[in-house]
């Protein structure tokens, strides 16, 4: 099932609002790929068009022009993550429901290894290039860690002690530094990529709960995915140098280098705020494009120039379900429709 709709700026599927100066049209293409289990995170692979969606006990590999299923990762209970190494030809999901990260081979996706990891928590997952490493960002108890593996083994070489037990997103600046959002604390800690040695901390201020990340390389400038007000961070300095409205539920960030744009998605109001990177110290937010309540982590390939959302659609629950206390979300029916979203423009 395929929907095809054009945002003009911030023009929206439901409504239109005030157009941002210098505003930018893009399109949205939705489909029905079906599956079940919920979500967390997806990856893109550049250039290829596939994307991995985490399904909660499973990975689909869809064909990001399409919707098409072209192949699927099964026992990955309570899957978050995806990372994708082109040198070894390796890809690693972070299953959290047996502290075990799934090795597999990227071009038949065939599982090679399943690797435990002792300090539990497993959630966000990166490639740095630097290190050849695939970076761990993990919920454990009582404190978060950062664990290293290698990309060719997928043996463990690192960990680091962070300063917070809710680490989100990690990006790395390419040069021997990786940077790891701390959703409790409201900062960044800057670790050794070799040695994983914790070298600083940065408040960012007026960032509330960090998640998703991103490195912009050419302008050394690092992208913090916030609730309501995202930042930019001079990684030279740990400030803040410019801040970014956006709507609520923000869990991941998305940077195509090439077009100079972020894509912040919000899953409390159901959109993606798109920003255009002017200068290094200067950002316009060029569009806002409606996608679905939920859809709070997305993808971006930045060869095709697309960026990539997944979020179920579930159904009411069975009648006599309790009301949730104040504050809780309740219970949720059985799952109708699994919508895939491709931005481009």
């Amino acid at each position: 099932m395929n929907h095809l709709y054009r945002i003009a700026g911030a023009a929206l599927w439901l409504g239109a609002v005030s157009l941002p100066a210098q505003a930018q049209s893009f399109k949205v293409a939705k489909y029905n790929i079906g599956g079940e289990g919920g979500t967390d995170y997806l990856t893109a692979e550049p250039g290829t068009g596939r994307v991995f969606v985490s399904r909660g006990t499973h990975v689909m590999v869809i064909d990001g022009a399409t919707g098409k299923v072209l192949g699927d990762i099964p026992d990955t209970p309570r899957t978050h993550g995806i990372a994708l190494v082109a040198k070894s030809k390796h890809g690693f999901t972070t299953n959290g429901g047996d502290s075990t990260v799934t090795m597999f081979d990227l071009q038949t996706l065939a599982v090679i290894r399943k690797i435990k990891v002792p300090s539990g928590g497993l959630d966000g997952i990166m490639y740095d290039d630097y290190s050849d490493r695939v970076i761990l960002t993990n919920h454990s108890r009582p404190i978060g860690t950062a664990t290293a593996l290698d990309a060719n083994t997928g043996d463990i070489v690192g960990e680091a002690k962070l300063e917070d037990d809710a680490p989100e997103g990690a990006a790395s600046d390419g040069a021997g530094k990786l940077f790891v959002n701390n959703e409790g604390k409201n900062t960044i800690q800057v670790l050794d990529a070799k040695t994983m040695a914790v070298l600083a901390s940065w408040p960012l201020a007026p960032c509330d709960g960090p998640t998703g990340i991103a490195y912009d390389r050419p302008s050394q400038r690092i992208f913090s995915g916030c609730g309501n007000t995202s930042v930019v961070v001079d990684p030279a300095t740990g400030k803040v140098i410019a801040n970014i409205t956006n709507g609520d539920g923000v869990d991941a960030l998305g940077w195509d280098g090439s077009d100079k744009l972020i894509y912040i998605p919000a899953g409390r109001a159901g959109n993606v705020t798109v920003v255009r990177q002017d200068g290094p110290d200067k950002y316009t937010v060029v569009a806002t494009v409606e996608t679905m309540r939920g859809a709070k982590t997305i993808a971006v390939d930045p060869i095709r120039h697309m960026a990539y959302l997944f979020q179920p659609e579930y159904g009411p629950p069975p009648a006599g379900t309790p009301a949730p206390a104040p504050g809780q979300r309740g219970p949720r029916g059985p799952i109708v429709a699994a919508w895939f979203f491709a931005i481009s423009h």
